[in-house]
């Protein structure tokens, strides 16, 4: 089957979505081994609607290579998540690493603001430690397209950033900050002025400190930084697409990627708007990995965006989600 990667980045209407995700299932189904046996066995494997597809668990992106068969592995890219246990990381294989190029700038243009035209920053530690990180990869893109000689990574020191800041706001260039949620409290408490910044919170506590639930992280922020709004990045390692909200609890996401929730009690189905249940994907940006999966958060939607509320108990504690206390 040929696939057009661009075409998923075209979707004007729900119809449009889902022809093109059932075209992209078919494949998927075909390619993907473990996938086919996973669909096989719920008796799923002939959806007339996107509602109809099988969700594979994200667990699965730990214990197995999920990669089409046409693919070769020594071609490809692999992220590996940013998790804070013991146990594996999860790994996902990036046959075209434009597809995912085209996603996140294309999202970030359509929610954030034009990359040419910003000044971008990021503090972001724990994930240059790691290593193979998608989000070091995406914000690093954007910063090389931002083209400007202050954008970069600064890591923890508040000093630093507090001078590069200074000059930054000599420009007229709007200032993008992508930061691990722990980082941005230190800073908080510090007190270090972020004023006429646009703050994206993204990555979690990473075990350095309490989860606490999005909207009281975002008062700390807001009075400690000295800004109006902070905003939220949606993303993770198996996904190849973003969500974002805009300064409020609820996140929007591109017309490539659509949000579902299903029942906890029985996983195959969904919940009407506003009630809370486990929060599936579906990216068609991930071409050649798969594009449908039930991850461990917890969420609701409402008029099309959703809102994350924390995840399952037994939920490894990595990405950006918080968890409700």
């Amino acid at each position: 089957m040929h696939l057009v990667p661009d075409s998923i980045f075209d979707i004007k209407n729900d119809e449009e979505f889902n022809n093109l995700t059932l075209t992209i299932f078919k494949y998927q189904y075909e390619h993907l081994r473990v996938y086919k046996k996973f669909c096989d066995a719920l008796g799923r494997n002939s959806p007339k609607h996107y509602s109809e597809i099988p969700f594979l668990p994200i667990s699965f992106f730990k214990t197995h290579q999920i990669l089409s068969d046409e693919v070769k592995t020594d071609d490809v890219l692999v992220f590996k998540s940013s998790g804070t246990t013991v146990g594996a990381r999860s790994q996902h294989y990036v046959a075209n690493p434009k597809v995912y190029e085209k996603s996140f700038v294309k999202t970030f243009r359509n929610h954030i603001a034009e990359p040419t035209d910003s000044i971008i920053l990021a503090l972001l530690p724990n994930y240059i430690e790691q290593g193979n990180s998608s989000l070091v990869y995406m914000v690093n893109y954007l910063i090389q397209i931002s083209s400007h000689p202050l954008s970069g990574f600064y890591l923890s020191d508040s000093e630093k950033l507090v001078e590069i800041l200074s000059k930054a706001k000599e420009t007229k260039r709007e200032i993008i900050l992508f930061g691990v949620t722990y980082t941005l409290l230190d800073f908080a408490e510090k007190n270090v002025d972020l004023s006429g910044v646009k703050i994206i919170e993204t990555g979690g506590m990473k075990g350095r400190r309490k989860e606490i639930v999005r909207e009281e992280l975002h008062e700390i922020l807001k009075e400690g930084l000295q800004v109006d709004k902070i905003y939220s990045e949606y993303g993770m390692t198996e996904l190849l697409s973003q969500g974002y909200t805009d300064g409020s609890e609820y996140f929007t996401c591109p017309n490539w990627m659509k949000i579902l929730i299903r029942d906890v009690n029985d996983p195959l189905s969904y919940l009407s708007e506003s009630k809370t249940g486990g929060v599936n994907v579906i990216d068609l940006a991930n071409i050649y990995s798969c594009s449908f999966i039930a991850t461990d958060d917890l969420g609701c939607i409402n008029h099309k965006r959703f809102k994350i509320l924390g995840r399952f108990d037994q939920s490894d504690i990595r990405g950006c989600n918080l968890l409700i206390n």
